[in-house]
């Protein structure tokens, strides 16, 4: 499991740390405002719809900002532009702190979430650059469950604040707070460089990167499968998370206190969820890992929603719930780098888990609806199965990645390699895993 860390390079080390601390400082920025919206509400007077918008917002131009972060990533490089991600989003971070009104908020964090969605794209290409093929599952794996780290931070530093500050300065603490881990992590990326691959690759093609890269003949495929995976995972992790607390305390009658630590049980799940996946993936196959967690989420996800469970049984469950239906995402970084080439890497996967994103976070909203129809659980299992189904349908018409080398991608795309040598064609040599 641990191999691929105890037997690599300096530099497959450094950008590791780099990455994985970047994603969990994403990831913290991200979720603390979801446990600060009752106190802007309440200090704001603003109602929920107003509070929805202040959300969606942030997310919708996320994934903008991950599209633009990818081009510029694939022509500028990968590390300039991680680091530039960085610096904006904790600027605006901070700039959020000082906000009198609900309409600075929402300028400030629309322009804040333009800095958020590049990290996860420009990131998951880096580390796969550096790493050894055979590795490259684990370590990607590894570096994506800073997702479950920064969700416990959020969980346990904004109730830490929220229980010890004043109302009406805890939620401007908490934003000032972001600037700490931000400046441990610029300080962890001053020695990262890019890749060898990425520096070849470019060198050898006049066209770069643009917003029709990802349109291309041969990729658009790829690009649009791409998304509709990512929609599907994130339709449903978007489901669970939203409406999870609501639904354990109108539903299931848990107080705050429970509710908190189920959470971080479920932070624990997915964490073991993220080690397990990637170990499988670069062991049996990227498809292979992403069938079973499909299915092994969506059934931990009905049971959990649908079938009455006492207050420690819900406690227990947590664990497979968040181990499935978050772990699932550790593929999905090793998944997409091995689908496109070098020199537009970072743009199409931009492109797809952006838009993925946004399609996929309609769920809220949905879920919303129909659950003034037919109950909040009913609703959570329905829009899951639907959601697992699109995943499962994308990852039955991908190919198959494992073990490729990024250079045979990269040469299948100029024109020296045959059609069956790489995944572009929907297929592998078996001498190239």
């Amino acid at each position: 499991m641990f191999e691929w860390y105890k037997t690599g390079s300096s530099r497959e080390r450094k950008t590791f740390w780099a990455c994985f601390s970047g994603w969990a400082l994403d990831t913290y920025d991200a979720q603390m405002f979801s446990f600060l919206l009752p106190a802007l509400m309440a200090l704001w007077q603003i109602s929920k719809g107003e509070a929805g918008v202040l959300g969606t917002a942030a997310l919708l131009s996320a994934s903008l900002g991950g599209w633009i972060a990818g081009i510029l990533a694939d022509r500028y490089g990968r590390v300039r532009i991680l680091i530039f991600t960085i610096c904006w989003f904790t600027f605006f971070g901070a700039l959020a702190g000082f906000t009198t009104t609900y309409e600075q908020m929402l300028v400030v964090r629309t322009l804040q979430g333009l800095g958020f969605g590049g990290e996860w794209a420009v990131g998951a290409a880096l580390m796969a650059e550096v790493i050894r093929p055979q590795h490259r599952g684990k370590a990607l794996g590894f570096v994506q469950s800073g997702f479950a780290l920064g969700w416990a931070l959020a969980a346990v530093i904004m109730t830490a604040l929220l229980a010890w500050l004043p109302q009406e300065i805890a939620w401007r603490v908490a934003f000032w707070v972001g600037v700490i881990p931000a400046g441990f992590v610029l300080f962890i990326r001053r020695h990262v460089k890019d890749p060898e691959i990425y520096k070849q690759a470019t060198a050898k093609v006049q066209e770069k990167a643009s917003f029709l890269s990802a349109f291309r003949p041969g990729i658009i495929r790829l690009t649009l499968l791409g998304a509709m995976l990512v929609t599907g995972l994130q339709a449903a992790a978007y489901t669970i998370m939203a409406w999870l607390p609501t639904l354990m305390v109108s539903e299931r009658g848990l107080t705050p206190g429970p509710v908190i630590f189920t959470m971080l049980v479920m932070c624990a799940g997915a964490f073991a969820g993220f080690v397990v996946t990637s170990w499988l993936a670069d062991r049996y196959g990227r498809r292979p890992a992403l069938l079973l967690f499909s299915v092994g989420a969506w059934i931990f996800t009905v049971i959990y929603m649908l079938v009455p469970l006492s207050t420690n049984l819900l406690l227990v469950m947590a664990f497979p719930v968040g181990a499935f239906a978050t772990g699932i995402f550790a593929v999905l970084g090793p998944f997409l780098s091995e689908l496109f080439p070098t020199h537009v890497r970072t743009t199409c996967m931009g492109f797809s888990y952006n838009l993925g994103k946004s399609l996929g976070a309609l769920s809220i909203a949905g879920v919303g609806v129909l659950s003034e129809r037919i109950g909040l659980t009913q609703s959570i299992g329905t829009f899951c199965l639907v959601a697992y189904a699109l995943s499962v349908t994308a990852v039955l018409l991908l190919p198959e990645t494992r073990g490729v080398r990024l250079e045979d991608v990269d040469a299948k795309v100029l024109g020296d390699t045959d059609d069956a040598d790489t995944p572009l064609n929907g297929q592998l040599s078996q001498s190239k895993i």
